[in-house]
């Protein structure tokens, strides 16, 4: 049984809310406890079932294997105070988050746990995912330090946390119920780590506020709007940009975010998804992240627009080989669709 906390949230997920329990239940390594934070749940089939859930456990239909499971009713707020709220009743230096809906592989823990243990710098840790429902395919994020989330999300929402960091970035952004939770959340840990290390030269802008709708972002949608993310020294010096691609590999001691490569997670698709749906406000939520995340982005500006163009000029090169009737690319990207730049979700939209 290892040091971790598994967080399940919850809000009127029916059946699914067991399978993933049993998911938790079947690790290959055990967790000290399972704690199910039902979000406001008021359809009865999904009450029914989280409390049929617990009795199961007690009676021994649920093989719990010695592991605690909890339960934590709240009033409907949101994934991000879900997860806070388990998070903060987690008593181990180490919780994985899981999405009510998805399933963890049975060697979750056991891959991902290592590579917290063995690397203090790192803040969190996941694999790729398996998808089902209406997408069968991997999704391989890459994980990797603060240049390379600057550009898009690089880490599925399921993954494994260290607690203490959790709790040094000020966790999830309740305020934010439209999307993107998770990558504002992991873009906090990595800066909450880059912050310590950095000599902060940067102006601030002080509280970025929180976001409960898009329409709450001063010209948010404005496409002729800009955000000054300030400027970078020697601009016209190709030396001081350095290998803004190769964030990948970040340098020791550098907060970071590990991924196994292969599969951990089996995640659920469906066109109605947060996933997908979060896709028609895409540019306004990252608007708002630049504009919350403001010092990181300064500092890693270079890495957040190098990484766009590289996503810009991937699409251009599949564009172009279906335009010459060859399908290959496009192919191999519904197999192995890209994960935190829109990819997925035009997958999901494509198969649907």
């Amino acid at each position: 049984m290892a040091a971790v906390t598994v967080v399940i949230t919850s809000c009127n997920q029916g059946p699914l809310i067991r399978e993933a329990v049993e998911s938790a239940l079947s690790q290959t390594v055990h967790p000290e406890r399972i704690i199910i934070v039902d979000d406001g749940s008021d359809e009865q089939t999904s009450v029914d079932v989280l409390s049929a859930i617990l009795d199961d456990c007690r009676h021994g239909v649920l093989d719990a294997g010695g592991v605690a499971v909890d339960l934590i009713g709240q009033v409907n707020a949101g994934p991000s105070a879900a997860r806070n709220c388990g998070i903060a009743a987690a008593e181990t230096p180490f919780v994985v988050v899981l999405d009510g809906d998805d399933r963890l592989m049975p060697t979750f823990i056991e891959r991902t746990l290592p590579l917290l243990t063995a690397d203090d710098s790192m803040v969190a840790s996941s694999g790729w995912l398996r998808t089902f429902g209406v997408l069968d395919s991997v999704v391989q994020p890459t994980g990797g330090d603060a240049g390379a989330f600057v550009s898009h999300n690089c880490c599925s929402a399921t993954c494994m946390i260290r607690r203490s960091a959790w709790e040094r970035c000020g966790g999830y952004d309740e305020s934010m119920r439209s999307g993107f939770e998770d990558w504002d959340f992991f873009l906090s840990l990595l800066e909450s780590g880059w912050a310590a290390k950095a000599e902060d030269d940067i102006d601030g802008i002080g509280d970025a506020g929180g976001i409960d709708d898009t329409d709450g972002v001063e010209d948010a949608g404005s496409a002729g709007g800009a955000v000054d993310i300030g400027g970078t020294k020697d601009a016209g010096n190709i030396e001081a940009v350095g290998d803004a691609g190769n964030t990948k590999n970040p340098k020791e001691g550098t907060a970071h975010i590990g991924i196994v490569p292969e599969p951990l997670i089996e995640y659920r698709t469906a066109p109605a998804s947060l996933n997908v749906t979060s896709m028609t406000k895409r540019l306004d939520l990252m608007r708002f992240l630049i504009v919350k995340h403001r010092d990181l982005y300064a500092a890693h500006i270079a890495d957040a627009i190098l990484g766009v163009e590289a996503i810009s000029m991937s699409r251009l090169t599949m564009w172009e080989s279906l335009m010459r009737g060859d399908a290959t690319a496009s192919q191999a990207f519904m197999t192995h669709p890209t994960y935190g730049d829109g990819g997925m979700a035009a997958a999901v939209r494509l198969r649907s």
